[in-house]
């Protein structure tokens, strides 16, 4: 080849590598959210305000991509198509990770939080931020909590102290922790799919089920349970989460800015989901189907005492120390 030849391969190659650096550096990072939800849910219209969020901060250089509705994936497939890198966050319900950790079963133990000012306050305290870590070993990070609320109690009869609750069938979700709340007061738990709730509730095939105001409102179950215990006893929150290569390979430059617009959004997904809470509350009592419980202190005590046994079930499962961590946040 001759040297004027030479030259002008050489010359194309480095143009095409110019080219092809600048095309790499306009192309836009995307980031794939998928949830299951509709977007006009509190998860739903934070996925939407964190898109937003990003497009002010970011410009051109991140793209967030929302799919609601399972779209993409379902929670029981989001996390392994994760760490596959076909979709970068998601917020599944905390009760989705048990294959990657045990530690996040504190959600689910009966009658440890009282409100979710405690919650709240555990959350974002040491041990609840080390939570968001507890899974990295397995590829995944946590990067906040969302709340979709306290659980009551809806029953075919009043549920006052635990001994009201013997003998009769609830539905649960797939948890051991929750088979354990149910039959530490002698009743029965059976893990049936959300879906089939409403049903089972209207042919009187289980007498009752634990669920947040929002769900119990949205789900219709007050029209087929005439006694709802205001029982605040156990927490039913999503986890934002991301795979650890997807987070740390964003440029330091970029990852605060996302990670900021993240937390805002939380924040405002989690205003939106306690005004639902408390609207769809009102709307059940207004509606006169269902009777509200409120507990005394002295019944709500009943109930604690009789599920700590509970909580000792899983204390080395979960961290004797988390535990007493969420018992001091009550404080």
């Amino acid at each position: 080849m001759s040297k004027n030849k030479l030259l002008v391969v050489s010359l194309l190659v480095a143009v095409t590598m110019v080219v092809s650096a600048t095309v790499s550096m306009a192309a836009p990072i995307t980031i794939k959210f998928s949830h299951v939800v509709a977007e006009n849910t509190p998860k739903g219209q934070m996925a939407n305000k964190f898109k937003d969020l990003v497009a002010e901060r970011l410009g051109g250089k991140v793209v967030v991509e929302v799919f609601p509705n399972s779209q993409l994936f379902g929670d029981n497939k989001v996390l392994e198509a994760m760490l596959l890198g076909d979709v970068h966050l998601a917020a599944p319900s905390l009760s989705q990770f048990n294959k990657y950790t045990k530690s996040l079963q504190i959600f689910d133990l009966p009658f440890l939080f009282e409100d979710m000012v405690a919650v709240e306050k555990f959350q974002q305290g040491p041990i609840g931020q080390k939570l968001l870590m507890s899974m990295k070993s397995k590829g995944l990070v946590g990067l906040g909590y969302l709340h979709n609320g306290m659980k009551q109690l809806s029953a075919s009869d009043q549920l006052r102290v635990p001994e009201d609750a013997s003998g009769k069938k609830f539905r649960i979700m797939s948890s051991d922790v929750l088979a354990a709340q149910f039959e530490a007061v002698d009743a029965l738990p059976l893990k049936k799919p959300f879906s089939e709730v409403f049903t089972l509730l209207q042919t009187k095939a289980i007498d009752g089920q634990e669920n947040t105001w929002s769900n119990i409102f949205s789900k219709k179950f007050y029209e087929v349970q005439p006694y709802i215990t205001e029982s605040n006893h156990g927490v039913l929150d999503y986890l934002v989460i991301t795979s650890a290569e997807f987070w740390m390979d964003l440029p330091d430059d970029i990852r605060p800015v996302v990670k900021k617009a993240l937390d805002e959004a939380i924040v405002f997904g989690n205003e939106v989901s306690e005004k639902k809470a408390i609207a769809d509350r009102q709307k059940i009592i207004d509606s006169g189907r269902s009777k509200v419980i409120t507990l005394s202190k002295d019944e709500r005590k009943q109930w604690v005492e009789a599920m700590k046994p509970v909580w000792k079930k899983f204390e080395d499962e979960i961290g004797k120390e988390y535990i007493e961590a969420a018992v001091q946040s009550n404080m």
